[in-house]
Parts: structure tokens; C-alpha cells; sequence
């Protein structure tokens, strides 16, 4: 096998058992793994999936992408991105449309400044709260959330405003 780096995975994850002052047996049973299986993990016998690894992350309360990080199955440039996508979905201040046009101009930046988007930039942004934007989203979100030809976020053409008929001019 490959150097996996499972030791420092389980150092961590027992690290982090500890901290929440659980047992073992609690943590397995919280996540939903066996008692030895999770055992084996902390001393560096086995390389849990990225299932298990999230079950175990959700059980302790941590980011699950730092434990893929630590196990090898993620770089630590695409957790940091993966974080960024988490804490805009997670922000209760700005609904669903909002926080879809504020992932797409930081593809846009990242394609910009030379970073492929990452494997989250496809998923819409309310799938992790359900909720359902409302009427307030306002002109410039919809013009940004449309696709646009260059890879700088675009402004509206046309304000956001009254619209008046406009005198011809002969």
C-alpha cells in the first residue's frame, strides 16, 4: 500500500474523542461504526472511508473535509475551498438565491486567479437548508446569477429602477 498516514489520522481522531470526553464506545455508537473497527482506526490499522470518516466527523462535531484531509483523500487547498462553500451555505443572514450568486462569483474569482472551481461548485446552493429564496433577492443578484462571457462577475446592464417611457429623438 501507498503511505496512507492512517496513524496520524487516528492520533487525531483520538485526540479529538478525547477532547468531547467520549469513550470509545460512545463515539462508535454516536457514528454508527463498530466499537473495534473505530478502535483499529485510532491505531492506524485501518483506513476508513469517506462515509465512515463523515459519520465520525458528525459525531464529534468537526469538519469532516479535515478529517479527509488527514486521511489522504483530500488536499488541503480543496478543503479550504470546501470550508469557504460551507461557511456561505451555513450563513443564516442571506437566503438561498443570494448565497447561489455569492458561490458563482467566487468561481469566478478562483477561474480568474487561475484555480479550477472545485467539485462543490456544481451543487445548488439550497441543498443544505431547503429554504426557498423570496422576493427580496433584488435586480443584481439576478443579473449576477446569470451565466456571463467573461470570467469577472458582471453588474447589470440596466439599474434597478422605475422603468419611464422614453421620448424618441427625431
Amino acid at each position: 500500500m501507498a503511505s496512507l498516514n492512517v496513524g496520524n489520522l487516528g492520533e487525531y481522531l483520538r485526540e479529538q474523542r478525547r477532547n468531547a470526553q467520549l469513550s470509545l464506545r460512545q463515539l462508535a455508537d454516536a457514528a454508527g461504526v463498530s466499537n473495534p473497527y473505530l478502535s483499529q482506526i485510532e491505531r492506524g490499522l485501518r483506513k476508513p472511508s469517506a462515509e465512515v470518516l463523515q459519520q465520525v466527523a458528525k459525531a464529534l462535531r468537526i469538519s469532516a473535509e479535515t478529517l479527509y484531509v488527514r486521511a489522504g483523500i483530500l488536499d488541503e487547498r480543496e478543503r479550504e475551498e470546501l470550508e469557504t462553500r460551507a461557511v456561505i451555505l451555513a450563513d443564516p443572514s442571506i437566503n438561498e438565491r443570494q448565497k447561489s450568486v455569492l458561490l458563482q462569483i467566487y468561481d469566478s474569482f478562483r477561474r480568474e486567479n487561475g484555480f479550477e472551481p472545485g467539485p462543490e461548485s456544481g451543487v445548488a446552493a439550497g441543498s443544505e437548508t431547503g429554504d426557498e429564496s423570496g422576493p427580496d433577492v433584488g435586480a443584481d443578484a439576478d443579473a449576477a446569477s446569470k451565466p456571463s462571457t467573461s470570467s469577472a462577475p458582471s453588474t447589470p446592464s440596466t439599474p434597478s429602477r422605475p422603468s419611464t417611457p422614453e421620448k424618441p429623438s427625431h
